[in-house]
């Protein structure tokens, strides 16, 4: 029975690298895959699924055909990558392949943004996922369970700004909970600090 999995990890966790593994054991097997990922990540040029050890390959780009293309191509299954960036039609639209064409789809992707918070796809998908699974890696700082994307600017975390911003290794870092309340609060301190030096009067 074809099942709507949900694999969500920090950065530098290896979703990228499960992705392309689980695309060549089904090719392997003589059976077909379909890759799709999110016009957003532009890092390593569009429509391509790249891991950090350096192996890349082709995907399609999601948009309004998506049902139209696994129709039409019928694989065997149906990876995702990038899932966060997911609109919720786009979500809706994974659990009616699985439902309707009998088709096993696994969407790989961030949980949260670098301020902690749901994307929009990454909530549709706890919420329609018939399985969810965590791909695991290690804090930056210590060797607890990372669990945040911490986005740094010239050395600093940073908890203001939008929410989408590309960057690998040199803009994001995974933490444990306890580093990324850590930065939290140092971040804070030192803001709390520049604005008791301002002068007074001082916009």
């Amino acid at each position: 029975m074809a099942k709507l999995y949900y694999r969500y990890g920090t950065m530098n966790s290896g979703k990228s690298m499960d992705i392309l593994k689980i695309a060549n054991n089904y090719e392997e097997q003589g059976k077909k895959v379909l890759i799709f990922t999110s016009s957003f990540d532009t890092r390593h040029g569009i429509g391509k699924v790249t891991s950090r050890v350096g192996f890349q390959r082709e995907a399609l780009l999601l948009g309004d055909d998506l049902l139209d293309v696994v129709s039409e191509q019928k694989p065997n299954c149906v990876i995702v990558d990038e899932a966060q960036f997911l609109s919720e039609d786009q979500v809706d639209k994974l659990a009616f392949i699985v439902d309707n064409m009998s088709i096993p789809v696994m969407a790989f992707g961030l949980m949260t943004d670098f301020q902690g918070k749901l994307f929009s796809g990454s909530k549709r998908l706890l919420e329609l996922a018939d399985r969810i699974e965590e791909v695991k890696t290690i804090c930056w700082y210590c060797d607890s369970k990372a669990r945040f994307n911490t986005r740094f600017s010239n050395g600093r975390a940073v908890f203001k700004g939008e929410q989408i911003e590309l960057g690998g290794n040199d803009k994001y870092l995974p933490l444990c909970r306890k580093c990324y309340m850590k930065e939290q609060e140092r971040s804070e301190a030192e803001a709390k600090s520049k604005k008791e030096e301002q002068p007074a009067g001082s916009k």
